[in-house]
């Protein structure tokens, strides 16, 4: 299958990089359109095809990912849309508040079947958690398709368009969320009196440990927070004046905040 990559910033780029790592691609099979010649010569020396000409890279592929600003969707979609062979090709559009129904009526009768998706900036580690909507178009086989391609590069869930904007602050804009709070737990490590990078080492393991520790048992976490919080121990101490201070009210404030 012939993969073009339709801008490739943050999301697009860390995208590619996934796809370079995973074993399921061929280097060959994939392109990258992008106006910038910094981002063209990067992944030219990694054996990635690149062009800066949208059209041409979509006419060319079997699948075509558009990974652009939410307000660059309509501008590049109509652009392309006339390379766009419906009865042929993909197409997966990566940008958040993007409506598949606004999609389709920009790309009229060249819309090929359509997938919104959503993953996250670890994709580029083969780490995603990747939401996507098959908008009604496509066949069973295609929508395995498309899954396959991120599962590649993570975990996929296949959901609904009501609720990608649910799944967009849960784990896209959740995973600066969690990098906060190694941020917010290193600098406590050095107030604690680790050095910084110290300080960041342990936090990240620690992430990494309680993750695992859940993904192996199945717990609820916070039967997990049972098993380590001793009556009258530290840890439920620092618990609860985590809670007084309106830790998990905050969470939730802002993963609501971010769904608006």
């Amino acid at each position: 299958m012939k993969i073009s990559v339709i801008g490739a910033g943050a999301m697009g780029g860390a995208t590619v990089e996934g796809m370079i790592k995973a074993d399921y691609f061929d280097n060959n099979s994939i392109v990258v359109s992008d106006p910038s010649e910094a981002v063209t010569k990067k992944f030219s020396e990694q054996g990635i095809r690149t062009t800066t000409d949208n059209a041409l890279a979509a006419k060319e592929a079997d699948m075509v990912m558009v990974f652009v600003k939410p307000w660059l969707v309509e501008t590049v979609l109509k652009g392309i849309k006339e390379s766009l062979n419906p009865e042929k090709q993909i197409l997966v559009v990566i940008a958040a508040g993007v409506k598949s129904e606004s999609i389709k009526e920009w790309l009229g009768e060249y819309c090929p079947p359509l997938f919104l998706c959503i993953p996250n900036i670890a994709i580029a580690e083969l780490a995603s958690m990747t939401f996507l909507v098959d908008c009604g178009a496509a066949s069973q086989r295609q929508t395995e398709m498309v899954k396959a391609i991120f599962d590649a590069m993570g975990n996929t869930i296949l959901t609904d368009e009501a609720h990608l904007a649910a799944g967009t602050t849960l784990a896209s804009c959740g995973i600066a969320y969690a990098m906060r709070y190694v941020r917010a737990a290193s600098e406590g490590g050095v107030e604690l009196g680790f050095k910084a990078d110290q300080a960041k080492e342990i936090v990240m393991q620690t992430m990494l440990g309680a993750v695992k520790l859940l993904e192996a048992s199945g717990l609820h976490p916070e039967a997990a927070i049972d098993l380590v919080t001793t009556p009258g121990g530290v840890t439920i101490k620092g618990l609860n004046e985590m809670e007084h201070a309106g830790f998990t009210s905050a969470v939730i404030r802002g993963l609501k905040a971010g769904a608006k």
